[in-house]
């Protein structure tokens, strides 16, 4: 990379099903070989989906014993120190999501990003967590982050990749996160120009109805993918794990959207998969200038509702 130059080399690394039977370890090896692939194709960054070390366990009522299992007391820890050694020798930074157990006993449904030196640049903690605290009876799979996970408290806060990326300014979400312009405006408001976020949405309608298919939810997540990497003038990489996890199916869709909300590399399986694309940071530039110069034509004292308001409030 020469000195002038902003083009970074990002994979997506898709995950099929991680069953409830899974080791960590056979995990673990899932997610270095990918790893490894990417970095043989080039990727200097590569982002995993959320929950990445474990089955999506909110699907289930469990005991706290087990439920512990699948927290993360730190990062790194013993049990994943051998991706982040990978990683720091290959020289390729990663995203990772999975759930952490902060030390006052607070879990949240967490993701890092490292650099390619291993190193932890950012922390991001999931705002928008989807579903029920209570368990909804006569429904074969829960969606219960509200009861396993407590609300993101770290807010939207960018941060700068190394000088080796050309200094991105980088942003984090997690899943349902993607679907809520909020965020995203957030961190479009400082800057943002390469956002990573993964994902395990269902395939069928979480809350029981049967007015989404599997199509129309990967539809949906593309969708909320492009409009917002275009309104924001920034590259965007959604990655999702995918499959039959334990009988319940989870969309695929992993894609890399460039600042014009166009797609530039997509996933084709709901498998272990790798997709790559150069992203070229400077792109940015046209949106952010023009149609979507914030300083030139935001009101904010128009948007007072956005920060007041929770839910809608029709007009007598």
């Amino acid at each position: 990379m020469t000195a002038s130059s902003r083009t970074i080399r990002v994979a997506g690394a898709q995950m099929g099903p991680t069953q409830r039977a899974d080791s960590r370890a056979h995990t673990l090896d899932r997610l270095i070989a990918l790893l490894e692939n990417a970095a043989a194709q080039g990727a200097q960054l590569v982002v995993f989906p959320e929950l990445a070390l474990t089955t999506f366990f909110p699907r289930w009522p469990m005991e706290e014993a087990e439920l512990l299992s699948y927290f993360e007391r730190a990062m790194p820890n013993p049990q994943v120190q051998p991706l982040f050694d990978r990683a720091r020798a290959l020289g390729v930074g990663f995203y990772l999501g999975y759930a952490e157990l902060a030390e006052d006993g607070r879990r949240f449904n967490s993701a890092i990003t490292t650099g390619p030196d291993g190193v932890i640049l950012g922390r991001y903690r999931k705002v928008h967590l989807p579903g029920s605290r209570e368990i909804r009876p006569g429904q074969r799979y829960q969606q219960l982050e509200k009861r396993y996970f407590e609300y993101g408290d770290l807010g939207f806060p960018a941060f700068r990749g190394p000088r080796a990326w050309g200094s991105p300014v980088l942003g984090m979400l997690i899943c349902n996160d993607r679907r809520w312009p909020e965020g995203w405006r957030c961190y479009g408001l400082q800057g943002v120009e390469l956002m990573l976020m993964g994902y395990n949405s269902a395939a069928y309608d979480p809350n029981g109805g049967e007015s989404e298919s599997a199509e129309l939810r990967t539809f949906h997540s593309t969708l909320a993918v492009q409009a917002n990497a275009y309104m924001n003038a920034t590259w965007a990489v959604s990655v999702a794990k995918a499959g039959v996890e334990d009988g319940a199916g989870l969309i695929g869709g992993s894609v890399i959207v460039d600042p014009n909300g166009l797609v530039v590399a997509q996933a084709k399986t709901l498998e272990d998969e790798v997709i790559v694309a150069e992203v070229d940071l400077d792109a940015c530039r046209q949106g952010k200038e023009k149609m979507f110069d914030f300083a030139a034509h935001r009101r904010p004292q128009h948007y007072r509702r956005i920060v007041d308001q929770v839910g809608a409030v029709p007009p007598a």
